[in-house]
């Protein structure tokens, strides 16, 4: 970008990601560009959320893997409390990842291998208010299943990868075991497995939890 085709201002950009080399190597590349500027940082999905809440940032570059609350998740808390746009970035693209980001109105989806001089790019599209989907994983995403399971047979799975306890699973929920189990059952039935293990299991494989 020519400077004369710099902004006035610049894009203010935060950083999440949970692998410190990663981050800094981010924070430091996309630092140099003359139209960004990184205003936070942090390593997991909770802060980013209280960070961007302080900082309003015109972007947000999460990972989607993180401890505490992956970046979907951070996503959705964001979105709920200011006018930032989001970026996902992933190691793992999992098809069924990409359709629940689309959902969650994020802005942006790039693979972690995506080179810093284009994923400036890619930010300085969002920011000016365009979407960027990384094409192979739209099109992976495009032939990929669909999910057969329901929202609260997800919402089951999902905790089941937490603890192997019912109870808990369903204290988490605020259902009753008996529930739980309906829901478990069901989802083991719909994806031809033979334990709630192996149904949360491909349901992570695929994106959808």
């Amino acid at each position: 970008m020519s400077a004369s085709a710099l902004p006035s201002t610049k894009i203010r950009l935060l950083l999440a990601d949970d692998e410190h080399l990663i981050r800094g190597a981010l924070e430091a590349l996309l630092g140099l560009e003359p139209d960004i500027e990184v205003v936070a940082s942090t390593d997991n999905g909770v802060t980013a959320a209280q960070l961007a809440r302080d900082t309003q940032p015109d972007v947000c570059l999460l990972d989607l893997e993180m401890p505490q609350a992956d970046g979907l998740s951070a996503a959705q808390e964001i979105l709920g409390h200011g006018d930032s746009r989001i970026i996902i970035v992933t190691r793992h693209a999992r098809p069924g990842v990409l359709r629940r980001a689309l959902a969650a109105q994020v802005a942006g989806f790039v693979p972690k291998s995506t080179p810093a001089g284009q994923l400036a790019n890619v930010i300085r599209e969002v920011a000016a208010g365009k979407r960027y989907i990384d094409p192979e994983i739209a099109a992976a995403a495009l032939t990929a299943e669909r999910c057969p399971l329901t929202d609260r047979e997800l919402d089951a799975l999902r905790a089941s990868r937490i603890t192997n306890s019912v109870q808990e699973i369903a204290g988490h929920l605020f259902l009753s075991p008996g529930t739980v189990r309906n829901y478990l059952s069901a989802a083991i039935s719909k994806l031809g497995v033979s334990s709630r293990h192996e149904a949360a299991e491909q349901a992570w494989q695929q994106g959808w939890i």
